[in-house]
């Protein structure tokens, strides 16, 4: 899988940003399938075998859904470059920051 490096700056106010996407997160997670809801919960039960990490989020958006693993360090390489490569052939994008990693799907 492909990764592409990010700027990101972290929010002036943690817990204000925090309170905010979790509610964007709620509403916007009533309009995707269940099969993309079970995708995401599949792949966010996987993320603490492969990384370990300060916390894994999930964020669904309003045009696709994104997996943040902040802090993020690889545990197993040899499962995630499998998992990547299934991934990626599904349309998942990968990005990285100072912040951590990004999966997305793409809707």
């Amino acid at each position: 899988m492909q990764a592409v490096l990010i700027n990101t700056e972290e929010a002036p106010n943690k817990w204000w940003a925090a309170q905010d996407a979790r509610m964007r997160n709620e509403t916007n997670k009533t309009h995707y399938p269940l099969e993309i809801q079970r995708q995401v919960s599949r792949m966010l039960s996987v993320m603490d075998m492969l990384y370990s990490a300060q916390g894994i989020y999930d964020a669904y958006g309003k045009k696709g859904v994104s997996i943040k693993i902040n802090k993020a360090v690889i545990r197993d390489r040899k499962n995630l470059r499998a998992l990547e490569a299934d991934w990626a052939k599904a349309g998942v994008t990968k990005k990285m920051s100072a912040q951590g990693v990004i999966y997305r799907i793409a809707i």
